[in-house]
C-alpha cells in the first residue's frame, strides 16, 4: 500500500479468490505476508476456510468470511421459460498461479473440470453455451464436437449492458469452478453466479463446500459428478418457474448487498 493509503485507520483486504494467499502464508512467503500485514482486516469468499473438512491452514491472519454482493433491484427477474440456453462466461485456461502444497498440486484453472464433463451436452437435451476466452483451435473443435455451443466472452462482457443482456437472455447458468477451490473445499462462490441468481436464472455449479452456508436444491444446485449435473438440469427444467423464483430468493436472502456489506462494515469496525 502507498504511504497515503497506510494513513487510513481501517484498511480492508477482500479476497475474491481464496486459497492462493493462505498457501503462500503457510509456506512462509515473505512478500505475501508483508502485503497482507498492510491491512487491518481480512475477508475472503472462501467461507469454509479453517473448517475441519478444508485442508488449507489459516495462519497469522484472521480471515473472516464474506460473500459476493449483488443488488437484486438492478436485475429484472421476470421468468422467461422460453429462454433456451444455460450459459456461463469463462476463461478456458489460466496459468501462472498453480501451487504445490503438502504433496498436492492445485491448479488455478477451470479447464480440467470442464474436460471431466466434456460429454455433458450428449447426456442432456438442454443446450449449453460457453462464452469463452482463450482455447486454441483444437480445444474449440473438441468442445463443439461434443455439443458445447461456443460464443465470445468479450462480446458477452465488454460492457455492463452487454453482460446484463447476456445473463438475462440465458435460461440459467451451468459452470464449473477452478480446481484450486474445488479440491480444497474452500466454500467459494462466484460473483458471476450471484448475477444469474438475481436475474431469476437458476444456477448449476460445481460443489466447493458452499452448500454448508447457502441452501441448495431450489434455484441453486451444487454437483460433484456428471450424474448430479444432469439431474440438476432436469429438475430445473421440470419446474422452471419455481426454480426461477427460488433463484431470485437465494440472491436476495444470502447475497443481497445490503446484508453482505453491512456485515462486512460492522466486522471491519466501520
Amino acid at each position: 500500500l502507498s504511504e497515503e493509503q497506510m494513513r487510513c485507520p481501517v484498511r480492508v483486504y477482500v479476497e475474491t479468490d481464496p486459497v492462493f494467499e493462505q498457501i503462500r502464508v503457510a509456506e512462509g512467503d515473505r512478500l505475501a505476508i508483508e502485503d497482507l500485514q498492510d491491512h487491518t482486516h481480512h475477508f475472503t469468499y472462501g467461507e469454509n476456510l479453517g473448517q475441519p473438512d478444508c485442508p488449507i491452514p489459516v495462519e497469522k491472519f484472521n480471515w473472516r468470511p464474506t460473500r459476493p454482493p449483488v443488488i437484486p433491484a438492478l436485475w429484472d427477474a421476470t421468468c422467461n421459460p422460453a429462454s433456451e440456453r444455460f450459459s456461463t462466461v469463462c476463461t478456458w485456461k489460466n496459468t501462472g498461479k498453480d501451487l504445490a502444497f503438502r504433496g498436492e498440486t492445485y491448479y488455478w484453472s477451470k479447464h480440467l473440470n470442464f474436460l471431466r464433463l466434456l460429454d455433458l451436452p450428449r447426456r442432456t437435451s438442454q443446450p449449453l453455451e460457453l462464452a469463452l476466452e482463450g482455447g486454441d483451435a483444437a480445444t474449440r473443435d473438441l468442445l463443439t464436437g461434443h455439443g458445447w455451443i461456443l460464443t465470445d466472452a468479450f462480446e458477452a462482457s465488454h460492457s455492463l449492458d452487454a453482460y446484463q443482456q447476456h445473463v438475462s437472455r440465458s435460461r440459467g447458468e451451468f459452470t464449473v469452478s477452478k480446481d484450486l477451490v474445488v479440491r480444497t473445499r474452500s466454500g467459494w462462490f462466484s460473483d458471476r453466479s450471484v448475477c444469474y441468481l438475481a436475474a431469476g436464472k437458476p444456477v448449476v455449479t460445481q460443489d466447493t463446500g458452499f452448500g454448508k452456508f447457502v441452501p441448495t436444491g431450489a434455484g441453486l444446485f451444487a454437483f460433484e459428478s456428471m450424474e448430479e449435473a444432469v439431474s440438476a438440469i432436469e429438475r430445473i427444467n421440470r419446474e422452471y418457474p419455481f426454480h426461477s423464483r427460488a433463484a431470485r430468493r437465494v440472491a436476495e436472502e444470502f447475497f443481497g448487498a445490503d446484508r453482505v456489506l453491512s456485515t462486512l462494515c460492522r466486522e471491519a469496525d466501520l
